[in-house]
């Protein structure tokens, strides 16, 4: 398992958003929601230079939509289903906007099984806090799924 620093300044999602209390599967509903109705916020969504969309995310956070890590072992929070978008842009109805304040992360690409669990035992191990919720990241020019672990506020 390979980890890069990686800093993002704060950005802004619009997504589909739920909550771990909506039972098991829960996130892969959300997805299956944004997708099916993707059409609604494409005009929203924040593009690079050439045209690409800027991220696909899985964004999350504690109850208190503080953006601190998950409740319980990681297991309780709430979770939106997203787009990058400009931060005026304007959620369509059914849809939220959640902005994500800026950190430090650590990095890992999904290629292996129990990223999360890898990376968690790496930061107590090199005696690095936690300082936010974990966030999800698909960069959609290579469709490669990346877990990115907060580490620093900006």
């Amino acid at each position: 398992m390979q980890l890069q620093k990686y800093a993002k300044k704060a950005f802004c999602v619009i997504g589909k958003a739920g909550s771990s209390l909506d039972g098991e599967g829960f996130v892969q509903r959300l997805w299956e929601a944004a997708n099916a109705h993707f059409g609604e916020v494409q005009p929203l969504a924040k593009q690079d230079e050439n045209g690409n969309l800027a991220g696909i995310w899985g964004i999350m956070t504690d109850f208190s939509r503080q953006f601190m890590p998950w409740e319980e072992n990681f297991s309780k929070g709430l979770y939106l289903a997203g787009v990058e978008c400009d931060e005026c842009a304007q959620a369509p109805e059914g849809w939220e906007k959640w902005c994500v304040p800026g950190f430090e992360y650590l990095c890992a690409a999904c290629d292996e099984k129990n990223v999360f669990a890898a990376v968690i035992q790496y930061m107590k191990e090199n005696d690095i806090a936690l300082v936010g919720a974990v966030q999800d990241y698909t960069c959609p020019q290579t469709d490669k799924n990346y877990m990115l672990f907060p580490i620093r506020r900006l």
